[in-house]
């Protein structure tokens, strides 16, 4: 292990990583928003939307990231859409995550009982009033896990960026070993810092769930 090469090019990992957060946690809030919605559309079942909804989900889901990320970045120029490629790794992330978004609220939704609807309806709320108010916080407790496990899925696949030439911890990797032949220590680096991005989300995440289980249900 040459820990000169390692300490020479730490700064170039670290400007890498902030690179690749600042992508991920973009990509995972509008994920989070489109997820949102669908699982709303499907929830109320939104004529035309929900099929939609559908569609989109299936489409996301099925399709790899890279493939996503092709499209938007080699093909959309193609039809005069020039996108930069940090815009790109968002819009890509944001599309792919928010069907795996979708699916762990709408599974929290579906939790909640459905005389919580009805006692909602009776005080006079309005869906909006009583999804915002009564069913949302009790879904969020029952998606926590789905939710947190999404979102290490996502940033593990911002991996991929490198592939539309976008100086993230991939890249940054590759070009090191590409120039210097130094596999060891670029990989080396390469995984401590994905352990320094996922490790806190991981803790976090799962003293969440524990906190939310503790309210729930006292143990």
């Amino acid at each position: 292990m040459n820990w000169n090469f390692i300490f020479k090019y730490l700064p170039l990992y670290e400007r890498a990583a902030l690179l690749t957060v600042k992508i991920g946690l973009s990509g995972i809030f509008f994920a989070l928003l489109i997820g949102l919605v669908c699982a709303a559309v499907r929830c109320y079942q939104v004529p035309f939307a929900d099929q939609l909804a559908a569609v989109y989900i299936e489409l996301s889901r099925n399709t790899p990231l890279l493939i996503q990320l092709f499209f938007i970045y080699y093909g959309l120029p193609k039809v005069g859409l020039s996108i930069k490629p940090e815009a790109c790794g968002v819009i890509g992330l944001a599309f792919l995550g928010g069907s795996y978004m979708a699916e762990a609220f709408r599974s929290g939704l579906e939790s909640v009982d459905k005389i919580q609807w009805e006692s909602a309806a009776s005080l006079g709320l309005n869906s909006a009033q009583t999804l915002g108010w009564v069913i949302l916080p009790q879904a969020l407790s029952t998606s926590v896990p789905a939710l947190v496990a999404n979102v290490i899925f996502l940033l593990k696949e911002t991996s991929v960026f490198s592939a539309i030439s976008l100086m993230d911890l991939m890249f940054t990797a590759k070009d090191l070993i590409g120039l210097y032949s130094k596999t060891t220590e670029s990989l080396f680096l390469l995984v401590v810092f994905y352990l320094i991005i996922l490790l806190p989300v991981s803790v976090a995440g799962s003293l969440l769930e524990r906190r939310l289980r503790h309210a729930g249900f006292g143990d």
